[in-house]
């Protein structure tokens, strides 16, 4: 052999010497074993894991507190958050029931050994890649979760899951810990366990339930907040039907259900909520309110009904009691709920602030939460009528808006007050009808204040401007609700409850600063603090216009609408309002330290539609002048401990003409015709094309008593609410659109 044949030997034997180190240390026998290794020793670590991890106690979710409610002084007002569960053997609910609950949870839930591996997998993979929660666990490891463990979507308690589930499906009986599982599960509602759910949703007993109710409960188990039928969005709704309709379909596929009888079921529609015991009265309304702010600051429905809370509340106990008792004394005494379909449709609500700080210190939310579930207080669906008046005058000043003819707007401006006046320079024709069909002739913004003069008003929205007028009312603190921006806002046309009414007011009592209501003073848990909301803002609207419309106000009380309010005992402003048809009346109003909307609304007990309060009380129109007002003063007077000395603290504002001079009586010559100007229609003004509903019945002389004997003003101006008027239907559609408002 040559030297080249050595050479090639050689590099031939070096090459193969490479190739066979590497397939020699990625061997199939190597690779095997690695694999084999790893295995056993993650099955020795679980065999660890599985002797080191016991069965634990019950944890402290399956064991809850209640939480505490105070008022402000720190004196108990309600003990809530005791489970609202009822623990019932599996015999009692029927076996089509227990079913749904495994259709649609774990249609194997009778096979497996407790727990779901792949779906284990996932929901671990899931938490360590930052994704969330995942589903994927048996019945036996929700069960697990809920009655020994925590919601806590981490790593060690997912292993702790499984190995705890693997030791309970060895030592239980499915249907026990099927029997477990649906005692111990949150359906929403305050319901915990399956014999509270079917009281909450179907006010039956478990045992009466029937399969269709059952698929329904079962499938409000993935998220009864979104799935409760009562406040469900339209997404809620679909998406519950849809799974409702998956746990059937299941069913039929496991042989528990007949496919006849699947497409004989309709979806179960359940009640509406009722109270829980124990919320009788004013304090369910205020328990919900709080609850409600709370869920607004970050805390869930099942935080705070795992219990455990603290809950002060800025309610002071002396004047909740007050106002209770102004409503029972100026209202309820004179109702005859029983024998009289007008009375039983009344309903009252208020909202009492304290202007410098924000803080609800009273509230009404009706004859009584387990009666009447809605909160008349913080209900939206009414509008606040002539009480929105003074906001469009702060919009006035605010914009430095002037008339037609030029002239600054200030509450000695004149303008005419002719009923069913046209409206000058708006695109949307609007002639709002005075109450009675009074005219006015030239009279100043704050007569016509002081009498809620519609077509003042009205006009006074065009010369601002609909959209500015809007945006002061936006800045003051009312909702973005069906708000328009046409003339007919100075009606009122808008929608807000009492409480936003109240901080509206509250920030012109407070010189123009923003006041948000609310009414949580400290919410303390073991684990977590909530800070009270900040009620006092930025300043929205200047001081002097803020304190102008309070100047104004003070003549509505001194010597308009709301004399029923007027005594010596404090000094006040306020304004009245009736809105549409008569379906509501307001009084809004406030001292130097302490702002005050009381509501009246109609409404349908049956259907819930809203109905006018004509003849309340055997009365005629009840206006804002009449109950709310008299409930406003006597709760006001009681509040102030009998009375007050604090003054309205004004800076630079006009003064208006508050005495009230009548327009002359049909019988006494009629006044000179004004000299046409900005403020009186031209002749080429369009009137309103939309026809106009009048309703005028006289207000019972009852409904105008002031607190305090006081003389009527020269001619004899009602101190009920001045105002009724008509703007038709500002969209040229239907006829009649918002009726009567003052």
């Amino acid at each position: 052999m040559g030297r080249a044949d050595e050479r090639r030997a050689r590099s031939r034997e070096a090459r193969a010497g490479k190739k066979g180190g590497i397939r020699g240390l990625f061997t199939w026998k190597r690779l095997l074993g690695t694999f084999f290794g790893l295995c056993l020793l993650v099955m020795g670590a679980f065999v660890v894991l599985y002797l080191y991890v016991p069965v634990p106690e019950a944890n402290a979710q399956a064991q809850k507190q209640s939480n505490v409610y105070k008022y402000s002084d720190g004196t108990v007002l309600a003990r809530t958050g005791e489970v609202n569960r009822e623990i019932v053997d599996l015999a009692q609910v029927p076996k089509e029931v227990q079913h749904t609950f495994v259709a649609a949870e774990n249609k194997t839930f009778y096979q497996d050994k407790g727990v779901d591996l792949k779906g284990t997998t996932r929901a671990l993979l899931s938490t360590v890649s930052g994704k969330g929660k995942q589903g994927g666990s048996t019945i036996t490891q929700q069960y697990v979760k809920n009655y020994y463990l925590t919601q806590d979507a981490t790593v060690s308690r997912k292993l702790k899951e499984l190995v705890i589930s693997l030791k309970v499906d060895q030592k239980m009986s499915k249907d026990d810990i099927l029997a477990g599982y649906i005692n111990t599960a949150f359906y929403g509602r305050g319901a915990s366990g399956i014999q509270a759910a079917a009281q909450a949703y179907y006010g039956v007993d478990a045992s009466k339930l029937d399969v269709s109710q059952g698929a329904y409960l079962a499938s409000l188990l993935q998220a009864p907040s979104q799935y409760d039928w009562a406040t469900a969005t339209d997404t809620g709704k679909r998406l519950v039907k849809d799974r409702w309709a998956y746990t059937l379909d299941n069913m039929v596929e496991k042989g528990w259900l007949s496919s006849a009888d699947r497409q004989s079921l309709k979806f179960p529609v359940p009640k509406d909520p009722k109270a829980a015991p124990g919320m009788e009265g004013q304090t369910g309304y205020l328990v919900e309110e709080a609850k409600a702010e709370l869920k607004d600051q970050g805390v869930t429905e099942e935080q705070l009904e795992a219990g455990g809370w603290t809950i002060t509340l800025n309610i002071d106990k002396k004047r909740q009691k007050q106002l209770e008792k102004s409503v029972d004394d100026q209202l309820e005494s004179k109702l005859d709920r029983k024998n009289n379909k007008v009375d039983a449709t009344v309903q009252a609500g208020a909202t009492s602030v304290d202007p410098k700080t924000g803080a609800i210190v009273a509230m009404y939310g009706g004859v009584g939460y387990t009666e009447h579930y809605t909160s008349n207080a913080t209900r939206s669906d009414y509008q606040p009528a002539s009480t929105f008046k003074p906001l469009v005058l702060a919009s006035a000043l605010e914009n430095e808006s002037t008339t037609q003819d030029g002239d600054l707007i200030g509450l000695n401006t004149t303008y005419d007050g002719t009923s069913k006046r046209p409206v000058v320079g708006s695109d949307t024709p609007f002639s709002p009808e005075n109450e009675d069909d009074q005219d006015y002739g030239d009279i100043s913004v704050q007569k016509a204040l002081n009498a809620s003069v519609n077509s003042v008003f009205a006009q006074m929205v065009v010369d601002v401007g609909p959209g500015k007028v809007k945006k002061t009312g936006l800045s003051l603190g009312l909702p973005d609700k069906n708000f328009p921006e046409r003339p007919a806002i100075t009606l009122g046309t808008m929608e807000a409850s009492t409480e936003d009414m109240a901080g509206a007011y509250a920030t012109l009592d407070n010189h123009g600063k923003k006041v948000t209501p609310f009414i949580v003073k400290s919410a303390e848990h073991r684990d977590r603090t909530v800070e009270a909301v900040d009620g006092v803002g930025k300043q929205v609207i200047s001081r002097k216009s803020a304190d102008t419309v309070t100047q104004a106000m003070t003549g509505v009380i001194d010597s308009g609408s709301g004399q029923a309010a007027n005594t010596t005992a404090y000094e006040a402003a306020g304004k009245t309002g009736t809105s549409e048809n008569n379906k509501a009346a307001w009084f809004a109003a406030y001292t130097p330290e302490l702002t005050t909307v009381v509501a009246l609304f109609g409404e349908d007990g049956k259907n819930h539609h809203q109905v006018s309060l004509t003849g309340t009380a055997n009365s005629g129109r009840a206006n804002g002048g009449g109950f709310p007002a008299r409930i406003w003063a006597d709760y006001t007077l009681g509040a102030l401990n009998g009375g007050s000395d604090a003054q309205f603290d004004l800076e630079d504002v006009e003064k208006g003409e508050v005495p009230y001079t009548p327009p002359p009586t049909p019988t006494e010559s009629a006044s000179p015709t004004p000299t046409p100007s900005a403020t009186t229609p031209s002749p080429s003004a369009t009137p309103s094309e939309e026809p106009t509903e009048t309703e005028t019945p006289s207000p019972d002389p009852s409904e105008s008593t002031p607190v305090e004997p006081s003389e009527t003003p020269s001619g004899g101006l009602d101190p009920g609410d001045g105002d009724s008027g008509d703007d038709g239907d500002q969209t040229g559609g239907r006829p009649g659109g918002t009726g009567l408002l003052g």
